[in-house]
């Protein structure tokens, strides 16, 4: 029997550092109150963590809410935002830093991030600390869910489901279907759509798998024509009405659970990995990624 991957130690670990994580959340902290007007910031998986932050928080009522790709934040003072939240696993992403030192007196941050020995500490007025979740795979699995499940417990809600779907996600059976699909297309709506986007990019980082992932009431608006036999339509949360009846008819897989949707995509990071040795690829090391993306500052001559 071969070595666990440390992907899979991670990702099986979730439901611990998720009731930690809601621990951490219920108590308040420096995460913005009601009211506050807020960006969120990150890249990657930690940019769709952000967009399904954003929008449960202002679908919740409690202020508005904007998720920006680190590279292309716009925080000047026109937006008024009362607060920038930022989220890195390293804490040494060159992106993620420049906002912090960018922003840095002008609007307040707070930091949601795996490693306290790094430099965006130092760039942020407040952090909060989720050190039990950090990972030694470049794959991402357990630091986003777990930063999310945070968030979700800091806006008021009980995440005591999720943890247990959570645990029965890494119990319920990979399919084959699922394993040898030739593409996946991952749908989601409101705070789902960020899962969907995240599925897509394990797909792709773990098993160089070909993945989409789209709104789903937009699936129908064109990406539906690349649904055919040996492809799965994958969705996050409640199917819009006739959606699925719609995807029968192309002749692909529709696949919709009713167990939370964070909890789903536990399931689809063990889809990923079981991809990923099927093709006999490693997915702690994935190719031309590295765990922190720091890039090199231009010089000039």
């Amino acid at each position: 029997m071969s070595e666990m991957s440390y992907m899979e130690q991670e990702l099986r670990s979730q439901p611990e550092t998720w009731r930690e994580a809601a621990r951490i959340g219920a108590i308040g902290g420096p995460l913005p109150k009601a009211g506050r007007r807020v960006a969120v910031v990150g890249c990657g998986t930690s940019w769709f963590m952000a967009q399904s932050y954003a929008a449960l928080r202002e679908g919740a009522g409690l202020g508005v809410t904007d998720a920006f790709p680190a590279s292309e934040a716009f925080l000047g003072t026109a937006r008024g935002y009362d607060a920038v939240v930022a989220i890195t696993r390293s804490g040494t992403t060159t992106e993620v830093l420049r906002v912090l030192e960018a922003v840095k007196g002008r609007i307040p941050t707070v930091t949601v991030l795996g490693d306290l020995e790094t430099p965006a500490v130092e760039l942020s007025d407040e952090t909060v600390a989720l050190p039990f979740a950090d990972e030694r795979s470049v794959v991402q699995t357990r630091f986003a869910t777990t930063a999310l499940t945070l968030l979700r417990a800091h806006l008021g809600e009980d995440v005591a489901r999720a943890v247990t779907d959570a645990e029965e996600a890494l119990t319920a059976p990979v399919e084959k279907e699922w394993v040898d699909a030739e593409q996946f297309a991952f749908l989601g709506t409101g705070w789902t759509y960020g899962l969907a986007n995240e599925a897509a990019l394990k797909m792709r980082e773990a098993s160089q798998s070909w993945t989409e992932s789209y709104p789903a009431m937009e699936y129908r608006h064109g990406p539906i024509s690349i649904a055919a036999p040996g492809r799965v339509t994958w969705l996050f949360g409640r199917a819009p009405e006739g959606l699925a009846a719609d995807v029968a008819r192309t002749g692909a897989r529709f696949v919709s659970h009713a167990r939370d949707p964070l909890a789903d995509l536990v399931l689809v990071q063990r889809v990923a990995l079981e991809r990923a040795r099927a093709r006999g690829l490693d997915p702690d090391n994935p190719r031309s990624l590295t765990r922190s993306v720091m890039l090199q500052e231009a010089t000039v001559s």
